[in-house]
């Protein structure tokens, strides 16, 4: 049976999208981008912010009616949407046969099963949100091979109050470093030449295991399989960053990439405690500094979020300063989003939409200065590139630098005296930069 697989949200999302289709691709499924050749759908869906849960609805709905019509003979949806709302999806868009929650992606294979031979069987799979990760040893990549990311744990303990994650994924719960390494291994033996870590925190990593945080031990064994040339780290909460984690990026700096995605959301103390987030902006200023001095040519990457209910002027002009003075090397800025289920969302002071709007643009026109003036000083350096890709009707090669994580940040456009290779990893020498872009050429 040919199936479509229709994966959204973040990265961690997509692991678990892999190892759906390596299950399915283990019972004999084969997989079509083509609708009009697809026999039954899988939506693996996101609710993160309105916008990701529109689309997945969105998608449901459209694949809904090749289901109609007779056409799909299977319509599953799986993830984040599906976990949260899963009465309502079965009510609202009766075309979908069956629903899998976040911790029972192993049960994909099942559930398609069931419905192919039973007719439409309306039926939930789900397991407890405190049960343990899905491990199958199955995984399709679809990053092209030379990436992929490794989800070290499963769900959230913060509790921020913005955020639905922890109701929908569960208590933080790291997984085995042993099936890790294993998982790495086996990536690495397929081709993975970077290896991206995630989790919604991975600075928590082992604590709940082993009785403290233990992501710089974990990095130690991952240094350790020869095939990984980058090791990157992504969602590392400022407040649980030490000098253990530190000292071990700055010993395998060559290995470990010098970038970490410091997920901060506001540079005022006031809307920091509004979010209950557990840090303050000179907690963050000061390990900011400690990152620079210890690592001098780390990459630091966060996330803000502008017009949370209460911001004030002021509390919107703290971090407008914020972001000036300590001048992130990338940074992206979202809307605050009211979700239903936070307490957030019943905050006093709600903050107007273009309000929200004009401050998170303000703050990016900020970002887009110093990413331009930042990239301007990079230019005569030589950075190591891992190459993504050819454009022929350009003749250039495109590819990543050490600073720069796929999907999110820039891209090097390059040009080159050879045919390389996707995935190899090389110096180029800048010889021109953008905002977010740079130029360059392989000597």
């Amino acid at each position: 049976m040919k199936l479509l697989f229709v994966s959204l949200g973040c990265d961690k999302n997509l692991v678990d999208s892999e190892k759906m289709l390596g299950i399915l691709a283990e019972r004999g499924y084969s997989f079509t981008d083509d609708e009009e050749e697809a026999e039954a759908a899988v939506v693996n869906t996101c609710c993160f912010i309105g916008d990701a849960k529109e689309e997945s609805i969105g998608e449901l709905l459209r694949l809904g009616e090749l289901r109609k019509s007779g056409q799909l003979k299977a319509l599953v949806a799986a993830g984040c949407l599906a976990q949260r709302y899963r009465e309502e999806l079965l009510r609202e868009i009766p075309e979908v046969d069956a629903v899998l929650g976040t911790m029972a992606t192993c049960e994909i294979a099942q559930a398609l099963e069931d419905v192919i031979t039973r007719g439409k069987v309306h039926e939930m799979h789900l397991a407890p949100l405190d049960a343990a990760p899905c491990q199958s040893p199955k995984r399709s990549l679809t990053t092209g091979g030379h990436y992929a990311y490794l989800k070290i744990a499963e769900g959230c303990d913060r509790c921020c109050t913005y955020c639905i994650i922890p109701k929908v994924r569960g208590p933080y719960r790291s997984i085995p470093m042993e099936s890790l390494l294993e998982e790495a291994r086996m990536l690495a033996g397929r081709g993975v030449r970077e290896l991206i870590l995630v989790a919604q925190e991975t600075t928590l990593y082992g604590r709940d295991l082993y009785g403290k945080k233990s992501l710089h031990l974990l990095l130690e064994r991952l240094c350790e399989i020869p095939e990984l040339s980058w090791i990157r780290i992504l969602y590392a909460y400022p407040e649980e960053i030490d000098d253990e984690l530190i000292d071990c990026m700055a010993r395998h700096k060559d290995r470990i990439v010098p970038y970490l995605d410091l997920p901060i959301q506001s540079g005022s103390d006031g809307i920091l405690k509004r979010m209950g987030r557990r840090t303050d902006r000179a907690g963050i200023e000061s390990l900011i500094g400690r990152l620079r001095e210890r690592i001098p040519e780390i990459c630091l990457r966060t996330t803000l979020i502008s017009g949370f209910p209460g911001e004030t002027q002021e509390d919107f002009e703290e971090t407008y300063r914020f972001v000036n003075e300590m001048e992130f090397d990338r940074l992206g800025v979202f809307a605050y989003s009211a979700e239903e289920d936070t307490p957030a969302a019943l905050f006093p002071d709600q903050i107007p939409e273009e309000v929200k709007e004009f401050r998170r643009d303000e703050l990016m026109a900020l970002q887009q200065e110093i990413c331009l003036e930042k990239n301007q000083s990079l230019i005569g350096t030589l950075l190591p590139v891992m190459v993504e890709g050819y454009l022929p009707e350009d003749g250039v090669y495109v590819g990543r630098t050490y600073r720069d994580a796929p999907g999110v940040d820039g891209l090097i456009f390059f040009e080159a005296g050879r045919e390389l290779l996707t995935g190899e990893i090389l110096s180029v020498r800048v010889t021109g930069a953008q905002e977010y872009d740079l130029e360059g050429i392989y000597e």
